[in-house]
C-alpha cells in the first residue's frame, strides 16, 4: 500500500510537470483587437490589430517606401489563429504626414518597429514584410532580434541593383513601343510625359497587380501613400532608382539569420522567382514559395494561395 501511494504520487508529479512544460512552450498572446498611436520621432505612428486568436502574433511591415498598410487586411482571416499588428510608416496613411527628408532614414523606420513593439508590449512574435518592408523586417532583425521567432519575406527586396536588373529583364518581355518609352523617359529624366506614364502602367499592369486590387470593408480609411517619400528614397517608377535607396544591398546579411524563414513571391513578380531563390539559398532553415499567377501585388492577385502559405508556415512552426 505504501509503493502504491509513492507511485500514485510520482505519476501525479510527473503528470503535473509535464502539463506545466507544455502551457510554458504554448506562447498564447493577450493582445485583443484594437487601434491606436504611437510617438516616434518625427511625430505618431498609427497602428490597428486585427483577429481575436490567442497564438504567437505577427507585426506586419509594408511596402514603398511611403507606402500603406491597407493590403494587409487580405491578411485578416489569420487573425482566427493570432493577432495580426499592421501600422503605416511614418508619413503616410493614418500616420502623422510629414516631407521632412532628415527623418527618411533606414534607421529612423527600424526604430518606429520597435518603438511599437514595446509599446505593445511584444515578447514573442513573427515578423512579416512585404517588398520595402522585407528590407525593414532584415534590418529590424539585425538590430533587435529577440522574441522573433520567425520572418516571412514576401516579394523581397534587398539590393537596389539586383531589383533594377530583375526590371530590366521583365521590361525586355514587353513590347518595344514600351521599351523605348522607358529608356527615353531614363536618359532624358522625363518621368511625366505621357509615353513614360503609360509604359509605367504597363508594367505595373504586368507585374505589380495584375487582377482587380481588392478592398476590405475593415478599411475605412481614405488616407494614402506619400509620394514625396516614394520618390526620394525610391525614384519615380518601380523601374527607375534615383533615390537615397540607389546603392542598398543587405543580401550577404541574410546569411546571419537564425530563425525560420519563407520567402514567398509571385509567378510574376518584381521580385522574381529566381531572385528569390538565391535569396532563400542563403538563409538556413528557410523555405520558398512561388504564388500562381501573382504579380508584385500577390495578396490581391492570388489571396488565397498567399494566405494559405503563409499559414501553413506559422502552423509548422507551432
Amino acid at each position: 500500500m505504501k509503493n502504491f501511494s509513492h507511485s500514485k504520487l510520482f505519476l501525479t508529479l510527473f503528470v503535473f510537470s509535464i502539463t506545466v512544460l507544455l502551457t510554458g512552450c504554448r506562447s498564447e498572446s493577450k493582445l485583443k483587437p484594437a487601434e491606436g498611436y504611437v510617438t516616434v520621432k518625427g511625430g505618431k505612428i498609427w497602428y490597428r490589430i486585427l483577429g481575436k486568436g490567442k497564438q504567437t502574433p505577427i507585426l506586419m511591415l509594408h511596402g514603398g517606401p511611403g507606402g500603406t498598410s491597407k493590403s494587409f487586411y487580405q491578411f485578416a482571416p489569420l487573425g482566427d489563429d493570432r493577432p495580426i499588428i499592421i501600422f503605416d510608416q511614418l508619413g503616410s496613411g493614418r500616420s502623422g504626414y510629414h516631407t521632412d527628408t532628415a527623418l527618411l532614414k533606414v534607421e529612423n523606420f527600424v526604430e518606429q518597429v520597435e518603438a511599437l513593439r514595446l509599446s505593445l508590449g511584444l515578447k514573442d512574435f513573427y515578423l512579416h514584410g512585404h517588398s520595402w518592408g522585407t528590407a525593414l523586417a532584415l534590418e529590424y532583425y539585425l538590430k533587435y532580434p529577440k522574441g522573433i521567432k520567425a520572418i516571412v519575406f514576401n516579394s523581397p527586396y534587398f539590393s537596389t541593383a539586383l531589383w533594377k536588373a530583375d526590371a530590366d529583364t521583365l521590361i525586355s518581355t514587353l513590347p518595344d513601343s514600351i521599351q523605348l518609352a522607358i529608356k527615353t523617359g531614363e536618359r532624358d529624366h522625363d518621368y511625366k510625359s505621357p509615353a513614360y506614364k503609360n509604359a509605367n502602367e504597363v508594367f505595373y499592369k504586368n507585374f505589380g497587380v495584375r487582377e482587380t486590387k481588392l478592398t476590405s470593408e475593415l478599411d475605412t480609411s481614405t488616407a494614402k501613400g506619400n509620394e514625396f517619400i516614394y520618390n526620394y528614397m525610391w525614384g519615380p517608377t518601380e523601374f527607375t532608382a534615383a533615390g537615397t535607396l540607389i546603392n542598398y544591398d543587405r543580401v550577404q546579411s541574410l546569411k546571419t539569420i537564425t530563425v525560420p524563414t519563407l520567402f514567398i513571391t509571385g509567378e510574376f513578380d518584381e521580385a522574381r522567382p529566381p531572385t528569390v531563390k538565391y535569396f532563400q539559398s542563403l538563409v538556413a532553415n528557410s523555405r520558398f514559395v512561388m504564388i500562381d499567377g501573382a504579380g508584385h501585388g500577390t495578396m490581391h492577385d492570388n489571396r488565397i494561395q498567399n494566405l494559405k502559405a503563409i499559414k501553413d508556415f506559422l502552423d509548422s512552426l507551432e
